[in-house]
């Protein structure tokens, strides 16, 4: 089993302070119902890729992106505050598309299963 290395274990924890700064000291309505859903840290611990994830569609996906552009100072030093890290890295935002590839994924299996006539449920056992 590998070990968490030391940004492993420090984008944890800024993913675990940004979703309490979130939900409690965001009051910008462009970051409501926003989740943070990863954190990759960079070896050297100076960049930080955050990613979010939110329901909506492109124009919510923009308007998230520039949300978070705007309020990227006051989340740094909000973070910076709570982690008492020697550097604080650089944040950037980015959207998570692992879900809608999911949700893309998901649809296809539906449409062969349909495609192919059977209904594949669960066969109750005796």
């Amino acid at each position: 089993m590998k070990p968490y290395t030391r940004a492993d274990r420090v984008g944890g924890l800024i993913r675990e302070v940004l979703a309490d700064i979130l939900r409690k000291n965001i009051k910008d309505p462009r970051l409501h119902l926003t989740t943070v859903t990863g954190v990759k840290m960079s070896s050297d611990l100076k960049l930080a890729k955050i990613y979010f994830s939110v329901s909506g569609g492109k124009d919510r996906i923009v308007s998230v992106q520039k949300g978070f552009e705007s309020a990227g100072g006051f989340i740094k030093r909000t973070l910076a505050g709570e982690l008492n890290l020697r550097y604080m890295p650089e944040l950037r935002f980015y959207y998570d598309e692992s879900f809608d590839y999911g949700d893309h994924i998901n649809k296809l299996l539906k449409k062969i299963n349909t495609e192919d006539g059977k209904d594949h449920q669960a066969i109750e056992r005796e």
